[in-house]
């Protein structure tokens, strides 16, 4: 079975790119996609770009081109739930765009042609990724990282709002908390990217998981926080916890 591992930048993806057999580069819908295997997996690695057209498109073409038969995304986002830190993970449940807005004739968050505003990730792969990215945080404090000093890691899984904005303000992630909440969701993270990859392998009918560290709160400090702790932590996180995945899938014959 090949797995498709995704990520948006490359900085995200760079510990998984390093570690991969028998690699060969292929370009295709002006992207370049690494082939080769991992932990002994078949797998296929790609940036998405960033935003939801970019992420919507590589993933079609990972389906259509490359045979992907289950798709993971790693990488970081801002935090947005109260509990949920800088140095935590966020296992997506599900995908919202919180700038999706086809009013009045749809429901806010609504995406025209689908039942529900939200997508769901596939249950199977979700479960074992919340089981990886609670060893990546149970294992990182030993890690001695200067940026992870003194913080209390932890793994959350829930919604993850998806949306074509870079969030540099903590008014601005305020309204988009408060208005999800007060319609019934409780996002956990936002990001750019997930919610149209999410809807993309609804449409293959292709399994998809996602992982995103946290990198910033989504506030006025994200862009000065967002660099650093992508190019300190984030990939480190990614490599260990896409590890222990395939790991885990071998092991139990989901592979």
């Amino acid at each position: 079975m090949t797995t498709a591992i995704l990520s948006a930048l490359a900085q995200e993806q760079q510990g998984l790119a390093h570690a991969l057999d028998q690699r060969q580069t292929i370009t295709h819908a002006g992207r370049q996609f690494e082939v080769g295997a991992l932990h002994g997996q078949p797998v296929v690695l790609a940036l998405s770009g960033i935003g939801k057209v970019a992420a919507a498109t590589t993933t079609a073409a990972l389906i259509e081109r490359f045979g992907a038969q289950r798709l993971v995304f790693t990488g970081v986002a801002g935090g947005m739930g109260a509990d949920v830190h800088v140095g935590d993970v966020v296992v997506a449940k599900q995908f919202l765009q919180h700038d999706m807005d086809a009013r009045p004739l749809f429901a806010r968050w609504q995406v025209p042609g689908y039942a529900t505003p939200a997508f769901d990730c596939d249950p199977s792969l979700t479960r074992d990724l919340l089981q990886a990215a609670q060893d990546c945080v149970a294992t990182a404090g030993s890690w001695q990282e200067p940026m992870l000093a003194g913080l209390q890691l932890r793994a959350h899984c829930g919604l993850i709002a998806s949306g074509d904005q870079f969030i540099v303000s903590a008014q601005t992630s305020h309204l988009i908390c408060q208005d999800l909440q007060t319609a019934g969701y409780q996002p956990l993270a936002v990001e750019m990217e997930g919610a149209a990859i999410a809807q993309t392998c609804a449409d293959y009918a292709v399994p998809f998981a996602a992982v995103r560290t946290i990198s910033d709160r989504a506030d006025d400090n994200a862009h000065v926080d967002f660099p650093a702790f992508v190019n300190a932590v984030a990939s480190r996180y990614a490599q260990h916890i896409i590890a222990h995945w395939l790991q885990h899938q071998a092991s139990t014959g989901s592979a």
